[in-house]
């Protein structure tokens, strides 16, 4: 495979990442549209580094897999939180934080 297909490969999943959580009212949808997302950078990340013959996107994506990790457990510990006090997890019904 070449470098276009694998940037063909991140283009289409940013796209489906970017089309759920434009379209999705649930949390948990969005947190896996971001997440699809974020994968789609590390993929253009791994494929721009392995074209390159270079390890600092190999190294990029480490960081950034930690990041995804640690944002996916801090924003599923918030949908919990929001569920245990609101009783949804529809983002159009929480304005928690409105005064």
């Amino acid at each position: 495979m070449g470098l276009q297909s694998y940037l063909i490969l991140a283009a289409t999943v940013f796209c489906i990442g970017l089309f759920g959580v434009v379209t999705r009212r649930n949390t948990v949808g969005i947190l896996l549209g971001i997440e699809l997302m974020l994968n789609a950078v590390n993929i253009n990340l791994i494929a721009f580094s392995r074209f390159a013959g270079d390890t600092v996107g190999m190294v990029f994506s480490v960081f950034t897999i930690c990041i995804t990790v640690s944002e996916a457990a801090i924003g599923l510990a918030i949908v919990i939180l929001l569920f245990r006090v609101r009783r949804t997890v529809m983002a159009d019904h929480l304005d928690l934080l409105k005064g």
